[in-house]
């Protein structure tokens, strides 16, 4: 019972990534399902991209808000602050990244998680 309710909560919580991301218009959102892929970190990569510093920024923020309002959790590890390329809100269960568009390819997580199961969220 107790794994059924973590599969659940973590579930909610890709959802409410990407409500929070496409609150503040984020583009190209595909949620990365990694439940089947053996050792991954996480149950689900939430992935987006932005235009610019300010909008990364209020992906982010938006994110946080709508995590907060839904299951009162809080990111217990972020990065990407600072050089607003790459921003990561880690809940743990899920992981939201936040790229500037012109460095998601580079990245290319989708590549690196072949075997999850990907959807693509309509803009």
């Amino acid at each position: 019972m107790a794994k059924r309710r973590k599969a659940d909560n973590s579930e909610k919580l890709s959802q409410l990534i990407v409500k929070g991301m496409q609150e503040k218009k984020a583009g190209e959102i595909v949620v990365m399902d990694l439940r089947l892929v053996k050792n991954a970190v996480a149950d689900f990569f939430v992935i987006c991209s932005g235009n610019s510093d300010k909008q990364l920024d209020a992906i982010a923020d938006s994110v946080d808000e709508m995590v907060y309002k839904g299951l009162k959790e809080n990111p217990w590890h972020t990065e990407g602050k600072s050089n607003k390329e790459w921003l990561l809100l880690d809940y743990g269960s899920a992981v939201a990244h936040i790229f500037r568009r012109d460095r998601r390819s580079f990245f290319a997580l989708e590549k690196l998680w072949g075997d999850a199961e990907i959807t693509e969220i309509e803009d």
